[in-house]
């Protein structure tokens, strides 16, 4: 018997999409210095995942609801900080294609998901 959130294709999606950010970071080519940017965007991109378990945890739609529009704040925040990267020559453009046309995605559903409670 599992989580009611797992069941969640936005929450799979999520889960993916913070995994495949994380390995970008990985190979990410930027001075040690900026660890502190590295570390923001690994809290924003798994944010995601964890605000849609947490608020799916919650005892109300109302509540569920407000930590679904922080799972998509999150979602932004990541973007923005991708975007960054990328100006600064960090990460590639294919790379940062792939990993916002995903984020697209997964603002749909948490869209969709927030308009049907």
């Amino acid at each position: 018997m599992g989580f009611t959130f797992e069941d969640l294709k936005v929450y799979q999606r999520a889960l993916d999409f913070a995994v495949a950010v994380i390995n970008l970071i990985d190979d990410i080519k930027t001075p040690r210095k900026h660890y502190k940017l590295i570390e923001q965007l690994e809290a924003s991109s798994t944010s995601v995942a964890l605000n849609i378990s947490e608020g799916k945890g919650r005892f109300s739609k109302k509540e569920f609801k407000h930590f679904l529009y922080i799972a998509r704040g999150s979602l932004y925040e990541t973007i923005t900080m991708l975007q960054i990267f990328l100006k600064k020559n960090w990460l590639d453009k294919d790379l940062y294609g792939k990993i916002y046309s995903e984020a697209q995605e997964i603002n749909k559903m948490l869209s969709g998901l927030i308009n049907s409670l």
